[in-house]
């Protein structure tokens, strides 16, 4: 029988997609495992990441090495990248078809289809590809000035266009399995212009799920045995700002979640990255009401810099005041086990070393518990890309900051993880990797976003309570279950 690979890259939104194909993919092929092998599978689905120069070099590498070891493979590529520069991937060996964002809720039907003929003559696929291009462009309803047309010369078929018309996949179903937390994406695109993102271009406008799907697909995760879930979004804080105004659906994120904690049985909601200004204190007071309970005290703020000047220069909706207000209204509403996490970029165009220390000062002034790090990576089409150009920081200062944000990263980190040593937390149990269950030992989330190690062997998926009872030598938590 066929077999298909997905292979995500990118943000926690990119791979709520990748597991919204999968469900897909397994509800067309009634369950049927999807594979594990790149070397014996039929199709490989690639969920790109754009959002660095890295990110497009991490996926066009992965594309090559799975042409390279399977050359029998059809390769679907999927996701940001596909959409931002579609026949730049199609062109590449291997690919049998790109679909965009736009139209990443066909992509499932589309690598069914090529599922199905995987193990036809190549001269049987050509056509193949013909009618898929065909039939795909009637369901879009796209024009013929549009994408999702199949490209000349040996090039892939491409699924692109610029109205975003079918982005969602809805009808992916939730449940525990790969993924003990799956990530339920609610909103999609955003309208923010900050001067380094491409993803306005990449994923369109702020658009939201209707809380009626959403509280569907939350009350099928519980009746799979699902018992945490991740709400997830490319901008999630915006969610409900676009939906036509209704008295009995809730209209706001806040509101949202009220809805999904009071009306389902679900046992813990996580929320992933939401905006420092979406932090209202509707949103915040939840986590006073519910936090510690069934609301993850878990609270990721993107930050990006520390100075005001670059936040300036970023378009950023906010300064560094107003993120240390947030930040001190969520410590007093969830309290200090709250973990607080962000995303900073180092060397964006112009940054001095004034306002490098400016970050590293700021960074200092607040209990984060972990930090995401990355280079500024300047975007086509973005006005990042021409600020780039008129004022680059050198290579050498942004590995020589990025190796301090590093450093400063590992001691936030273990500052913030040493104080609930001889703590009780609650917890998840997740797949132990077989390097773990080896020392007879299982791997957990706490509630407020810590890894932790367990003495002994549990199944995934099990709320529990764990004592902790130490650092290992990599500064990990350690753990022996308290129930």
């Amino acid at each position: 029988m066929a077999s298909v690979l997905i292979e995500n890259f990118g943000c926690r939104a990119a791979r709520a997609d990748g597991e919204a194909i999968a469900s897909s993919l397994r509800a067309l092929a009634a369950g049927q495992p999807l594979a594990p092998d790149l070397v014996s599978v039929d199709v490989v689905v690639v969920n790109t990441c754009s959002v660095t120069a890295e990110a497009d070099r991490a996926a066009r590498s992965f594309i090559r090495r799975a042409h390279r070891q399977n050359p029998a493979a059809r390769i679907v590529v999927t996701g940001c990248y596909a959409q931002r520069a579609p026949q730049e991937l199609a062109a590449l060996p291997g690919v049998a078809a790109v679909v965009g964002n736009s139209h990443k809720a066909l992509a499932p039907k589309i690598v069914f289809n090529l599922a199905r003929v995987a193990q036809q003559p190549a001269s049987d696929f050509v056509h193949v590809r013909s009618l898929l291009s065909t039939k795909t462009e009637s369901n879009a309803a796209v024009s013929a000035s549009g994408a999702a047309q199949g490209s000349a010369g040996n090039a892939a078929p491409v699924y692109v266009d610029d109205r975003f018309a079918h982005s969602f996949l809805e009808d992916a179903a939730l449940a525990p399995g790969e993924q003990t937390r799956p990530n339920l994406k609610i909103q999609e695109g955003c309208g923010n212009r900050c001067t380094f993102c491409v993803i306005p271009l990449t994923r369109g406008p702020s658009r939201s799920l209707s809380a009626a799907i959403i509280l569907d697909r939350v009350r099928e995760f519980v009746s799979a045995g699902g018992n945490e879930l991740v709400l997830s979004g490319i901008n999630l804080g915006r969610w409900g700002a676009d939906l036509a105004r209704d008295r009995s659906a809730p209209a706001s994120l806040a509101a949202l979640v009220r809805v999904i904690l009071e009306q389902t049985a679900l046992p813990r909601l996580r929320l992933s990255s939401i905006e420092p200004m979406d932090w209202n204190g509707e949103l915040i007071a939840l986590m006073r009401e519910f936090g510690g309970n069934r609301l993850a005290r878990h609270a990721h703020l993107p930050l990006q810099s520390g100075s005001d000047a670059v936040l300036r220069r970023m378009h950023r909706r906010y300064r560094p005041w107003h993120y240390a207000e947030k930040v001190a209204t969520l410590l007093r509403s969830a309290g200090p086990e709250l973990t607080l996490g962000a995303d900073v970029m180092v060397g964006f165009p112009g940054e001095t070393d004034r306002e490098f220390e400016e970050t590293v000062a700021f960074l200092r002034s607040l209990p984060f518990g972990y930090l995401h790090l990355f280079p500024f990576s300047p975007r086509p089409a973005t006005p990042g890309w021409q600020l780039h150009v008129h004022a680059p920081v050198a290579p050498e200062a942004v590995a020589e900051r990025m190796a301090a944000l590093k450093a400063l990263a590992a001691e936030l980190s273990l500052r913030h993880r040493r104080q609930f040593v001889g703590r009780k937390l609650p917890a998840i149990t997740l797949h132990a990797t077989a390097a773990l269950a080896t020392l007879g030992r299982a791997s957990a989330l706490t509630g407020n976003f810590l890894p932790v190690e367990i003495e002994g062997s549990l199944p995934a998926n099990q709320m529990t309570e764990v004592l902790i009872t130490g650092l290992n030598t990599d500064g990990g938590l350690t753990a022996i279950c308290s129930v």
